[in-house]
């Protein structure tokens, strides 16, 4: 398995003359077996689920019926947990190879919905019991809860994914229902390298845990860190330099030293490229090919059980041109305008907190057209209709809120 890099940009070719370009990069990152054989990963999977009072009845049995689905598809070469939480957590699972599936399933049977909600106790039991199997395997977490951390700290929250993070611990959280706070399960996700699902109806949780256990079986490396030294004369923008557009849209931070800067990736799939945007400024080159920065990714390989491993490192070059002709790249503009739907409806969401409603209503209405011109147009219909809803005095619901949200960091045609 080794690391496959397509970089990109905006246009690149350079105008000679001009003494300070503006230029867009995107980086095509993804894991590529290097021979014909094909094999999943083992899964070290933790399962923190929420049984609080108000997963009773339906609720609970769909995400029961949709755990016990998954442990269908895990192998005796993986491995899993399972922690309950309400007030408090328990350990239903300890973490383990999937050998008896049979007992396993007995066990998540037994979940009764009851007491309050503490996420992050659940997430530290978690954090706990997956570090057990850590070792040589994709380790990853599925968060589902339906409400507010109540009995919780969500800062106590947010602390432990940085932490995950750090052990290369993948958290995908999946926010049930519409009374979860869509805030702090995107920020526990973007932290920890996952992805955020919405599970608006009971009977869509089976679809949905589908869907990120297909991601999970499709990462062939781990703890992937971008690392890029860029040239004299080369810099990053001041604000918001460094975002991924693909498969979900997140502001990344970024280490910077000096014109060397890193940035950390996660998991690395091989079927779905990580596509990383990134805002670069050029100051005056002479005519001829230039290189202006150089691209390496840091990782691990689980299934050689290596750390530490460094991909070649790929240069980043353009032509500047005395007679100076325009070479925009089309798939470089898609992430520019992926990027600008999600900022654009962040920029309404702004607006509405404010009480801005016709600002907030303009923007989602920018967004939908934006949303349109990249072919997602299930998107640009739930942007649009956000839009119109304000536009005629009337506040959005909790669930319209968390649609827009999402379809401004996703294209739901995928």
């Amino acid at each position: 398995m080794k690391v496959d890099i397509q970089p990109l940009l905006s246009d690149a070719h350079l105008d000679a003359q001009i003494r300070n370009s503006q230029r867009q990069l995107s980086l095509s990152i993804s894991a590529v077996d290097d021979n014909q054989k094909k094999s999943n990963l083992p899964l070290n999977l933790c399962l923190v689920l929420d049984r609080s009072g108000s997963m009773a009845e339906k609720s609970l049995e769909t995400v029961k019926q949709a755990a016990m689905t998954i442990v269908e598809k895990l192998t005796p070469r993986d491995r899993l947990s399972v922690i309950a939480f309400d007030h408090r957590a328990k350990v239903i699972i300890p973490n383990q190879l999937v050998e008896d599936k049979a007992k396993i399933n007995k066990q998540i049977q037994t979940l009764m919905a009851e007491g309050g909600t503490a996420i992050d106790e659940g997430m530290k039991l978690g954090i706990k019991e997956i570090a057990v199997g850590h070792r040589n395997t994709v380790s990853q977490i599925f968060l589902l809860t339906d409400g507010e951390n109540e009995h919780g700290d969500d800062r106590r929250c947010l602390k432990l994914a940085q932490i995950a993070s750090e052990y290369n611990i993948t958290i995908n959280t999946l926010g049930f229902g519409t009374h979860w706070n869509q805030d702090v399960l995107e920020q526990i996700a973007d932290r920890a390298g996952g992805t955020l699902a919405y599970i608006e109806q009971p009977e869509q949780a089976l679809t949905e845990f589908k869907r990120l256990f297909t991601r999970a079986q499709s990462v062939g490396l781990t703890n992937a860190h971008l690392m890029m030294e860029l040239m004299p004369r080369v810099r990053l923008a001041e604000l918001k330099p460094v975002a991924q557009v693909y498969p979900d849209t997140i502001e990344l931070p970024v280490q910077l030293e000096g014109n060397f800067f890193t940035v950390r990736l996660g998991d690395l799939m091989r079927n779905r490229a990580r596509v990383v945007l990134i805002n670069l400024y050029i100051n005056q080159l002479p005519p001829g090919k230039q290189q202006i920065a150089a691209v390496q990714i840091r990782y691990d390989n689980p299934v050689a059980g290596n750390e530490g491993l460094y991909s070649v490192v790929v240069p980043v070059e353009v032509e500047v041109q005395t007679q100076y002709q325009a070479a925009p790249n089309e798939r470089v503009q898609q992430s520019i305008l992926t990027l600008a739907k999600y900022r654009q409806t962040r920029i309404a969401e702004t607006k509405l907190q404010q009480g801005d409603l016709i600002g907030a209503s303009t923007m989602l209405q920018t967004a939908a057209k934006t949303a349109l011109q990249l072919g997602d147009r299930e998107g640009a219909t739930i942007l649009q209709t956000s839009a119109t809803r304000l536009q005629t005095g009337e506040d959005l619901s909790e669930g319209e809120r968390k649609k827009t949200r999402l379809v401004s960091k996703t294209i739901l045609r995928e």
